[in-house]
């Protein structure tokens, strides 16, 4: 069993909830709730599992505040 961190933002355009996983090319949706959301990223995830072992392209660090004047 894996772990991994989803980006999540919220569209202001169509009100979607928008995710990502950092490094994994293709793992990515989007849904009307965060529930949802969450259950799709885990099924794309699966399906890119089934064609083979996920590898990160790179690795989630974290987030940062910046400030601008």
């Amino acid at each position: 069993m894996r772990t991994f961190i989803a980006i999540v933002e919220k569209c202001p355009d169509t009100g979607l909830y928008v995710g990502w996983i950092p490094g994994i090319v293709g793992a990515h949706s989007q849904a009307e709730s965060l529930d949802e959301l969450r259950q799709n990223l885990r099924e794309v995830l699966e399906m890119l599992q089934e064609d083979g072992e996920l590898h990160a392209q790179s690795e989630f660090v974290g987030t940062q505040v910046i400030t601008v004047a």
